[in-house]
């Protein structure tokens, strides 16, 4: 059974296509955010040590993802007057705060993740079933 929440909990405007908040979610609970967010909080780190630590991803989703994070003041781009130049990211103050949800849903995942196992076999099991 479906629990209904309070109307005065969420705003229904948050709902809104057009809603900046729904907007900011969408940026920050990727994947890619989070794995981005939590590498770095072990300090900073250049592009392709982000990469290196995030098998699967793409040069371009990594680019797009670390643009959306800095724009949205959650880490930090450094130039290295290095040869040749190089970049370093480091997490903000304000990228530091995700943290702690973060590694809530980690590990609400890696304690949940049998009971979501056993479900999907259920429907499978009930899905796959010849209409008789």
């Amino acid at each position: 059974m479906l629990k209904h929440l309070p109307e005065n909990d969420i705003p229904p405007q948050c709902f809104s296509a057009d809603c900046p908040s729904r907007a900011l979610f969408d940026q920050v609970a990727d994947k890619w955010s989070m794995m981005v967010l939590t590498v770095l909080d072990g300090g900073p780190a250049r592009f392709n040590a982000v990469k290196r630590r995030l098998e699967g991803v793409t040069q371009k989703a990594l680019t797009q993802c670390l643009r959306r994070l800095e724009r949205n003041g959650l880490l930090t781009r450094h130039v290295l007057a290095l040869s040749p130049v190089a970049v370093e990211y480091r997490i903000t103050p304000l990228g530091g705060t995700l943290l702690a949800p973060f590694k809530a849903m980690h590990e609400w995942t890696l304690a949940k993740l049998p009971d979501v196992e056993a479900a999907r076999r259920e429907f499978d099991e009930r899905h796959a079933r010849p209409a008789g």
